[in-house]
């Protein structure tokens, strides 16, 4: 009898020591601790808890990508000396992301996340922010993340129809610090933020430390408002998705061109080629800026589209900028449409908290092709909104269109190999700020002025032609 209680006693006495260990963290506090379940969700390594509502989950994605150029004109080729000139486009490869996130949904009322990117060697911040979700259909986060503008530069880049983004997307702001109320219900969404300097590396920490240091300057808010109809939010096979956002600007302290400098530079669709053949170069005595976007997209089984137009404006300030154009609003526009179809059955999927299209799915075991189209241009030659006439006065930054065709192979949910195809056509203006040659002048020989080219026709401009290959994994 004795025994038993002796062994009664010391089960007790050991039971309730790891009980208490259990209990305390590392600076000495008590915590509540529960056991998390380990899954493989779709390739996604996942540790849940559901009746805490907790889960945790790392997000890691790499992009690699190659790409030759070639039918470019004769003053892209070797000088006499042997050398390549600036305007030769190298072929070549790059990793063009190397991402790795941690995301948590805490319990239902708060979610956090915080993802880097480290493609160059060194960290760059991406997202990093908390977000409140305890009302069904409301979320309000602070931090850092994309602002609500543009469709296609909200949708990840891992469910992106082509390799990169259309060009006029570099007029939609991205990533910024600031605070966000999005709600969607049925048919509405709606977004409004105020948002902050960009901090993606420590260039632009730099910047603002140093300008506020040095000159007192203020940061720089922005105001970013979007709303979206969807009238099909009842179908489970097609949607519909129709809206516009707009965005009031102030100049910001983290600009790597200066401080109150506009500018507006974009590639043709591409990485590894590097050259920003549209380019306002800086643009002194900016006041504000002004954004807006109108897109449609939706869509049918295996059909998806999507277009958008977007505009954005510098308005100067004539006692700093002396020039003529200062006088008015210095519009940069553009505008795309992309479709895709799903060659072997399945399905595109929609968003609907988010306002955007995610991954498609598949009905083999093999996996599925895509094949999907678009046509894009970008004018940055600004002046008169909606004319794609080059102004007496203004900036010439250049203008491109772009023809893509690609195909898309999904072996798994995980895994993504990208072909592109696309055929680039720059104005003579796009000289990328005077460093590529664009034509001939009057005595035959290369110019990098576009107001000197004569030949062919006075058209100029660099136009080429690409294919591109990415491998993609996202774990």
């Amino acid at each position: 009898m004795k025994k038993v209680l002796l062994i009664s006693l010391f089960a007790l006495f050991a039971t309730a020591m790891f009980a208490q260990e259990a209990e305390v963290n590392q600076y000495g506090q008590k915590v509540q601790s529960v056991p998390v379940e380990a899954k493989m969700q779709d390739g996604i390594l996942v540790f849940q808890n559901k009746e805490a509502n907790y889960k945790m989950w790392f997000d890691v994605r790499v992009q690699a990508d190659a790409a030759v150029y070639f039918g470019a004109p004769d003053f892209c080729a070797k000088e006499i000396d042997g050398k390549w000139n600036s305007s030769h486009i190298g072929n070549g490869m790059n990793l063009r992301r190397t991402r790795f996130a941690v995301k948590a949904q805490l319990d239902k009322n708060w979610y956090g996340e915080l993802d880097t990117d480290w493609t160059s060697g060194t960290p760059e911040l991406k997202d990093a922010y908390v977000a409140f979700t305890g009302v069904e259909g409301l979320e309000i986060k602070a931090g850092n993340f994309k602002e609500n503008f543009s469709i296609q530069r909200n949708s990840t880049s891992r469910y992106l129809m082509f390799m990169e983004r259309a060009m006029v997307t570099y007029l939609a702001p991205s990533r910024h610090l600031g605070i966000n109320a999005r709600y969607s219900k049925d048919w509405f969404w709606a977004s409004a933020g105020v948002f902050g300097p960009e901090l993606s590396s420590s260039e632009e920490q730099t910047f603002m430390e140093d300008n506020n240091k040095d000159f007192g300057y203020n940061e720089g808010l922005s105001y970013t408002g979007k709303i979206v109809f969807r009238p099909f939010y009842k179908s489970t096979t097609s949607s519909l998705h129709i809206g516009g956002a707009v965005s009031y600007r102030e100049p910001k302290v983290t600009s790597t061109d200066g401080y109150a400098v506009g500018r507006y530079s974009s590639r043709n669709s591409t990485s590894i080629n590097r050259k920003k053949y549209l380019d306002t170069d800086d643009v002194k005595g900016l006041d504000h800026e002004l954004a807006w976007t109108v897109e449609l997209a939706g869509h049918w089984k295996q059909l998806r589209y999507e277009t958008a137009y977007i505009a954005r404006g510098m308005y100067l300030d004539p006692a700093v900028n002396k020039a003529d154009y200062a006088k008015q609003t210095q519009w940069a526009e553009g505008w795309y449409a992309q479709a895709s179809w799903l060659l072997f059955g399945g399905t595109q999927n929609y968003d609907s908290d988010g306002a955007k299209y995610t991954r498609t799915t598949s009905e083999h075991d093999w996996g599925n092709l895509e094949i999907a189209f678009r046509y894009e241009y970008a004018d940055f030659n600004t002046g008169k909104l909606f004319s794609h006439k080059v102004a007496d006065t203004g900036i010439f930054g250049g203008s491109g269109e772009a023809y893509t065709v690609g195909l898309n192979y999904y072996p798994n949910k995980n895994v993504k190999i990208v072909l592109n195809w696309q055929y680039n056509n720059n104005d003579r203006y796009a000289n990328a700020k005077g460093k590529s040659y664009v034509g001939y002048d009057l005595n035959g020989a290369p110019t990098k002025d576009p107001n000197k080219v004569v030949a062919p026709s006075g058209k100029g401009g660099v136009d080429y032609q690409m294919l591109a290959l990415r491998f993609q994994v996202a774990f």
